[in-house]
């Protein structure tokens, strides 16, 4: 599931699945942060990510091969359980030099964290003989803010492409006869088609569609109307013409109900709910969503569909992303890298991803999406993939910024604020977070 959702789905359970496994490559002489080498060379690899008890064990089949392959490395999990504690906690492990040797880090945090210098750059590495991934096994559009003046601090270790699921059921009960999959492979998937649907769902007692409050569905939006967000280092979304056109679009669509924000709907009735039980037509979300057609829908009932356009072409998608960095301060630079390397190759995603609802960030790997031929269109997650982007650079430089913006946005959304207002104060907003120059 993408990063925002894994962040509010995380259980505190987490914090007691240590897996700590024994594995081997070269000797070192001391972790990043407290040193847990023995005397017979074998290294203490340290290494972190967010997530509950299940998302730890998707880790344990690679585990399991890494240290046949490397018998002198131990792997040491250190799992947070909240996304919301992980960053806080990672960077001040940083201040204090007792950070992991190698960790995730969020698409909203890591412009924080390569700007503040503290990852190591990769892109030599990456390159040389001992790598199992190559920067050419990964999408450009997924770095995002991983990357700065060419330089590689991060690799996206797996994504999640934002598309928009649809109940087929819901569709037919309001007259829609149409199947938004079979016109967009005819070129035929209109902004103005999607919105006349949802218009028709409206005029059924239904929503049309359920979006959640982030960038993934916000600038997917402006970039289907022909809008820009950011342009050469400024937020340009509150005056550009399409996207202004984008947002009042939605705003319009969530206070006359024809659109429903999943963040406010209440814990019992939820967006899955709703749209297992054809509430609604179209439902904006990653392949995560499989998860809750399973619980309780009827997968037959379900597909999906990009983003459309204005004139029906393909647009370029969100896509979320987290990346796997290497601390620069690790005293095991080789036996880190070879553990980046080796869980973000082909093999390492297929180990990792299989059987889950994550989207392999690398090429070859297309197979686990693929297969089973669910949903119907499941190549358009690879399709949204390939030619997708990851947050914009300019807004993860700059901590905060993300969350500032969407908070503001909501506001709009619900009415709490007048739509050119708005406007002008988000604007503001990221001038003065941001800097009006920067």
């Amino acid at each position: 599931m993408p990063a925002f959702q894994r962040r509010t789905a995380l259980a505190a359970a987490a914090a007691a699945v240590a897996l700590s496994v024994s594995v081997s490559a070269c000797s070192g002489t001391g972790g990043a942060g407290p040193a847990g080498d023995s005397r017979d060379g074998k290294v203490t690899l340290r290494w972190s990510t967010w997530g509950s008890a299940e998302d730890m064990a998707v880790f344990k089949a690679f585990t399991d091969e890494f240290t046949k392959r490397h018998p002198n490395i131990t792997l040491k999990l250190e799992p947070v359980a909240s996304y919301e504690d992980y960053h806080p906690k990672l960077l001040t492990q940083l201040t204090s030099r007792t950070a992991p040797d190698v960790f995730y880090a969020g698409d909203d945090y890591i412009g924080k964290l390569v700007a503040d210098g503290v990852l190591a750059p990769l892109d030599e590495q990456l390159a040389g003989p001992l790598s199992k991934t190559r920067p050419s096994d990964f999408f450009e559009g997924l770095y995002g803010g991983a990357k700065k003046d060419g330089v590689t601090f991060g690799v996206p270790n797996d994504t999640n492409p934002e598309v928009l699921w649809f109940d087929k059921k819901a569709l037919a009960a309001a007259g829609i006869t149409e199947d938004p999959a079979a016109l967009n492979e005819s070129g035929r998937w209109t902004m103005a088609t999607y919105l006349e649907m949802n218009a028709r769902l409206k005029a059924a007692g239904k929503y049309g569609s359920i979006f959640w409050n982030w960038y993934g569905a916000n600038y997917s939006l402006v970039n289907g109307f022909g809008g820009k967000v950011w342009e050469n280092g400024r937020f340009v979304a509150p005056s550009d013409p399409k996207a202004r056109q984008a947002f009042r679009t939605l705003a319009d669509g969530f206070q006359d109900k024809t659109f429903a924000s999943a963040d406010l709907l209440p814990e019992g009735n939820s967006a899955a709910t709703q749209f297992v039980k054809h509430k609604a037509g179209f439902y904006a979300g990653g392949r995560w969503v499989i998860e809750g057609i399973d619980k309780g829908g009827d997968r037959q009932n379900y597909d999906v569909v990009p983003f459309p356009s204005e004139s029906g072409q393909p647009i370029q998608g969100a896509v979320a992303a987290s990346y796997l960095t290497i601390n620069k301060d690790t005293r095991h630079m080789k036996e880190a890298f070879t553990f980046l390397s080796e869980f973000v190759s082909k093999e390492g995603q297929q180990l990792r991803l299989k059987g889950g609802s994550a989207v392999p960030s690398v090429k070859g790997a297309e197979s686990l999406v693929t297969e089973g031929n669910y949903p119907a269109h499941a190549q358009t997650f690879l399709d949204v993939r390939d030619k997708g982007f990851a947050n914009y650079p300019d807004e993860v430089a700059v901590p905060g910024l993300t969350k500032a913006i969407n908070d503001h946005l909501l506001k709009i959304w619900e009415g709490k604020v007048g739509f050119d207002e708005g406007m002008t104060q988000l604007q503001s907003l990221v001038d003065g977070m941001k800097g009006p120059k920067g």
